[in-house]
């Protein structure tokens, strides 16, 4: 099963009120969207778990504090979960407030973010 469109379309509405100059990039078995040419949240559908997953590319400041937020989890894709980025269920972005709360953590780390190396 492919990523959620309608939870996208708000992603979408998200940056486009907040003037964020975005662009999207399929990968990781779901959709990216990328700001500065790096990733900044994305959503992807867990197999595993059989539901859709908001990722949020936080930075490593800012997980301790998201993972207190309902629905907020390590990113793991592979048994190691990786720094900086968290995945959140559709419990915790459900509501509008909520999703606009992620977001703008991602679009606040997007700064301090590295690009990853051009091959």
């Amino acid at each position: 099963m492919a990523y959620n469109e309608f939870i996208a379309d708000r992603i979408r509405q998200i940056f486009r009120e907040r003037k964020a100059d975005f662009y999207e990039k399929k990968m990781m078995g779901g959709l990216c969207f990328m700001v500065d040419n790096k990733m900044c949240c994305g959503i992807h559908f867990s197999k595993k778990k059989e539901m859709d997953l908001l990722m949020a590319r936080i930075g490593v400041d800012a997980t301790e504090e998201a993972m207190k937020k309902e629905g907020c989890q390590p990113m793991d894709f592979t048994g190691r979960p990786m720094k900086g980025f968290v995945f959140v269920t559709p419990d915790g972005f459900d509501m509008d407030e909520d999703l606009e709360y992620w977001v703008q953590l991602c679009l606040d780390f997007n700064p301090f973010a590295k690009s990853s190396k051009k091959k």
